[in-house]
């Protein structure tokens, strides 16, 4: 049966982000520390209502901290909800006048963090909230909302759209998704131990965090309609949509036995930390992609901080036993992914990525 599983307080995962991290952040518009003390402030007010009477409906199944939340509906299954919104890749979507694709981006990153409990998504709201409201833009967001949904094969079942010209500056996107799981088919991160291997699905770019960071970095530099990554503008590599997993995960709960699971968000690679007590020692990691490289360039930022900040090619994280690497890896692979063993679980809390510490 599925315990709470590992509580980790949101506000201590996020200043593990390192000092350094927050100064980039907060010299881009987006200050960590605040974040910080801003999650602290609402969880201490609504903590009183994260515990509901054990086994009954409506019992929360998972701390502060994890990807997503569980509910339990009975006494077999769960019910899992994420929320989300894409962030500042709306301000890049707005300059280009191009919102096609923005859409993918709110289903991928609601569906990743779902799928990190082993969840199968089932559906999604919308909520989109524009300065004056533009109907080819809605009709462009339904484009991605569409392609989305059929990529992560969930429902779009509603949605809202509000007018406030006195809150908004041109248009967000922010969503809901729900799914479900059997209480005892859980990924937890229980059953993670050192010895385990962490294989690294790759990722398709950017992705939909470190938007701030990256788009402060190019576009002090190059406009969006500059084509430094051969083909693409630099608003279309930032454009790129967030890759989905849920076909290749699904796969794998079914073959294979997956001890945990994470999607690589911002925070990069120390988001492995929220799922277990345990480390990670990260040795053989891909070749991130050029728009990494560019950003890092253009501004001399570390590699720390660079690891820290964005998911440098490896968008999704499984952790298995040894023996069912070769597995993993060809599953992805079926699913047109790749992945590819990238470390190691060790017994001391971390994650250690070359010479340096991403978390504690």
């Amino acid at each position: 049966m599925f315990k709470s599983g590992i509580t980790i307080n949101l506000l201590d995962f996020l200043q593990r982000f390192g000092e350094n991290l927050a100064k980039d952040y907060a010299q881009a518009g987006v200050d960590i520390d605040v974040e910080g003390e801003a999650v602290s402030a609402i969880v201490s007010q609504i903590k009183g209502s994260l515990n509901r009477d054990t086994g009954k409906i409506g019992e929360n199944l998972t701390g502060i901290g994890h990807f997503c939340s569980l509910v339990r509906i009975d006494s077999v299954r769960a019910l899992a909800i994420a929320t989300d919104g894409v962030g500042s890749k709306i301000k890049i979507a707005d300059e280009l006048g191009s919102f096609e694709t923005i859409g993918i981006d709110l289903i991928a990153m609601n569906v990743n963090d779902m799928i990190c409990t082993g969840a199968r998504p089932l559906s999604l709201v919308d909520y989109i909230a524009f300065e004056k409201v533009d109907p080819a833009v809605s009709r462009a967001i339904g484009i991605g909302l569409a392609a989305g949904a059929e990529q992560a094969d969930i429902s779009i079942s509603g949605g809202e759209i509000a007018t406030l010209p006195e809150i908004i500056r041109g248009v967000d996107l922010a969503g809901t998704g729900v799914g479900i799981v059997d209480i005892d088919r859980v990924i937890s991160g229980e059953k993670i131990e050192p010895g385990d291997v962490v294989i690294g699905l790759e990722s398709s770019g950017v992705h939909s965090n470190g938007l701030t960071l990256a788009r402060k970095v190019l576009l002090k530099h190059h406009s969006v309609d500059d084509k430094i990554f051969g083909e693409k503008t630099v608003g279309q590599e930032l454009l790129t949509p967030t890759k989905i997993y849920v076909p290749e995960v699904m796969a794998l709960l079914e073959k294979v036995e997956v001890h945990g699971l994470a999607n690589i968000t911002g925070g990069g690679l120390g988001n492995l930390q929220r799922i277990t007590k345990y480390g990670f020692e990260i040795t053989d990691l891909p070749e991130p992609q050029a728009v990494f490289k560019k950003i890092q360039e253009l501004e001399g930022i570390a590699d720390s901080e660079m690891y820290r900040t964005f998911n440098m090619g490896v968008g999704f994280c499984v952790v298995a036993k040894p023996g069912d690497a070769d597995a993993v890896i060809e599953i992805c692979k079926g699913h047109g992914t790749k992945a590819q063993v990238i470390g190691t679980v060790v017994k001391e809390p971390g994650v250690q990525v070359k010479d340096f510490v991403l978390s504690y």
